[in-house]
């Protein structure tokens, strides 16, 4: 057994980059973070970012905002439900320990896909296998060729490159709320060390992800090259070492949860899911197991007919969904219990909701979704677009963030093309270690310049990127 064990006091440290000095009310550090980010521009761009399915004229859809929002609400859960059992047990003491996690969920589950590239999960692909032909081109060897010649080292570490060639939403997250939402200085939105903590679901490097295939934490990474910094910080001030904040299984949990059922609920609104016949489907495999609960839903059903409710299918689908998320929520709370010790310590390196009673439930709504909902023409048809329009973003303000020379020259095209990069993303990359604007392009690496094109791409709504790839194509005028 590991001599490592995590302490709840350095977990929960209100702590913050830049000290403040707000007076104390009767918010704890958690819930200012989520007062701090639910104004937020980054957070607001959710609404116009697909969940699943393209964005519609209609509010039945879920956005990558709305799940979110469900998210958070099934986070907050998990924090009161897990926090009084841990103090029943007697592993904690605070009585107020259900009320900080659960508001430090609620945050960390808020925020969880807030640097997610237009176009959902298939934009960080789009991102991922542009820069693995880019950095193979001719062109890229040629920048390599001279600077090599010019200073003796490459112009880009392998961790560097391995940022872009896998590049990581979960990492943008940590870079939006660290440095991007900018307010005063060059800290972002300065949240608490803790909450900071449990987004980072990945506490690995662009190097190290893969490492070991059998432990969860290692299929992606968490940070890039460029925080580096605030990454060691949060690992020091809250003494998670090398392995995941407790409250970040919990996070995970309440994503996959939410996900995986509103997917299914959504493909029914959508009438992609043939709801009776998927629904005898889902009973022949569960029944058994889950009768209470089937009973439950087939008298709601019953009661619905009796009643000519209309659209029946789509509110028993809402029924279920509900019945589902709340097995999973209970499976979740009870396999981060059982395991406590292990997860306290490091030990536990697995996705609780596949490790739980429910597994069964995820895994079928997962099959139904991949049969039904991911396949569907309109699906495939918001990849082929995404595909089209960041690839060809990519292609245009890569080469011309080479070749910029002049900041405040509007003459070339490069130098226009540089322009429309948010001046907000422009202005940061111009602080130094002191917070001072002093850094010009020229002083800027490729490292640098790289990271302003995919924050800027990636932090575009959907409908923001393709009317931008359209007016720059002269498909749509100004």
């Amino acid at each position: 057994m590991s001599e490592f064990i995590m302490d709840w006091e350095n977990l929960l440290s209100e702590k913050r980059k830049r000290g403040s000095n707000a007076i104390k009310d009767f918010r704890n550090g958690f819930d200012m973070d989520y007062d701090r980010i639910i104004s937020s521009s980054s957070l607001r761009r959710l609404q116009d970012k697909a969940q699943v399915f393209p964005l519609q004229d209609n509010d039945f859809i879920r956005t990558r905002l709305t799940h979110s929002l469900e998210v958070s609400s099934i986070g907050r859960s998990f924090g009161y439900q897990v926090g009084q059992r841990l103090i029943i047990l007697g592993k904690i003491q605070d009585i107020d320990f259900p009320r900080k996690i659960s508001s430090l969920l609620a945050v960390a589950c808020l925020v969880h896909d807030i640097g997610n590239p237009p176009f959902g999960h298939f934009g960080e692909d789009v991102i991922q296998n542009w820069f693995k032909e880019w950095l193979f081109s001719k062109e890229f060897k040629k920048l390599e060729k001279e600077y090599i010649l010019k200073h003796g080292k490459h112009i880009l570490s392998d961790q560097q490159k391995n940022d872009f060639m896998h590049f990581e939403g979960n990492a943008q997250a940590l870079r939006i709320l660290t440095k991007l939402q900018f307010l005063n200085d060059q800290y972002g939105i300065n949240f608490t060390y803790a909450t900071l903590a449990v987004l980072l679901k990945y506490p690995r490097s662009s190097l190290e992800k893969g490492k070991y295939k059998d432990k969860k934490s290692f299929s992606k990474f968490g940070y890039f090259t460029s925080e580096r910094s605030i990454f060691e910080d949060i690992k020091r001030e809250t003494g998670i070492g090398e392995f995941r904040h407790p409250l970040t299984f919990l996070m995970e949990s309440a994503d996959d949860i939410a996900y995986s059922a509103a997917d299914v609920e959504d493909g029914v609104k959508k009438n992609l899911v043939p709801w009776e016949n998927v629904y005898l489907e889902i009973k022949e495999a569960l029944g058994d197991k889950y009768s209470i609960g089937f009973k439950y839903l087939e008298k709601q059903r019953a009661t619905a007919k009796k009643n000519n409710v209309p659209d029946i299918n789509r509110i028993h689908a809402q029924n279920f969904r509900v019945w589902a998320q709340g097995e999973m929520i209970k499976a979740c709370a009870n396999e981060f219990i059982r395991n406590y010790d292990q997860i306290i310590r490091g030990e536990y390196d697995k996705e609780l909701i596949n490790e739980s009673s429910a597994a069964d439930i995820k895994k079928k709504l997962d099959e139904i979704a991949i049969k039904y909902c991911y396949p569907s023409n309109e699906v495939i048809t918001l990849e082929l677009v995404g595909d089209s329009v960041i690839r060809g973003l990519l292609d245009m303000f890569v080469p011309a963030i080479i070749k910029v020379d002049k900041e405040n020259s509007a003459k070339k095209k490069e130098n226009k093309l540089y322009h429309l990069i948010s001046e907000n993303f422009r202005y940061i990359q111009k602080l130094d270690e002191k917070g001072e604007p002093n850094k010009s392009i020229q002083d800027m690496s490729l490292y640098d310049k790289l990271m302003l094109i995919t924050d800027f791409i990636s932090g575009m709504t959907d409908t923001y990127a393709v009317d931008l790839f359209q007016r720059l194509s002269g498909v749509k005028l100004p």
